[in-house]
């Protein structure tokens, strides 16, 4: 009997959100045993290393397959944990990653800020399975051509979601209930 996949979310530099479609995702997937997140980090909350870290001790103990759903700056942290752990991930999926290597608007981190807490270079290496990047036409924190740039260079398959700001709450997005349908093409 095949196991089934566990689910591993992983949120952006903000953590959890209590109606941020990452955040509803888990509640609906509990019975799937899924991992919610890495817990918010009270020190260093930019080190990029310390939110690794946090991904390992969240995976390292589950036995079954994993998928992860990453979002934003979580799917930069996936990558740069994958650089260093190559632990039982089936597939992926990964919504609206951010251009870190151009100038975010006022109220992120700068590009030296983002470098010196260990977030750049980005790692751009081939994905060794499967892997789905949702992309917006107008995301603030990258444009579509950029995150176009950056799943071909992860070998992913891309998904045009339209004009969905970041998808999230600030976005106008509660639910994302397309999420399910790209996990279960992943499945």
């Amino acid at each position: 009997m095949r196991n089934q996949a566990t689910i591993v979310i992983i949120p952006g530099l903000r953590s959890h959100v209590a109606d941020h479609w990452q955040t509803l995702l888990a509640e609906r997937l509990s019975a799937t045993r899924s991992v919610k997140t890495v817990p918010p980090l009270a020190f260093d909350k930019l080190n990029c290393g310390a939110r690794v870290e946090a991904i390992q001790r969240t995976i390292l103990p589950i036995e079954e397959p994993i998928i992860v759903v990453a979002h934003s700056a979580g799917v930069v942290m996936f990558l740069h944990w994958l650089a260093t752990y190559r632990l039982n991930v089936k597939g992926a999926l990964l919504a609206t990653p951010p251009d870190f290597q151009s100038p975010l608007p006022d109220g992120y981190p700068t590009l030296e800020t983002l470098r010196s807490n260990g977030w750049l270079p980005i790692p751009s290496d081939v994905l060794p399975f499967p892997s789905i990047v949702a992309a917006s036409s107008n995301d603030p924190l990258a444009s579509l051509g950029r995150v176009q740039d950056m799943a071909r260079s992860w070998g992913s398959r891309i998904v045009n979601l339209g004009g969905v700001g970041h998808l999230n709450p600030a976005s106008g997005f509660g639910p994302w209930l397309q999420a399910e349908d790209m996990i279960a093409a992943l499945e």
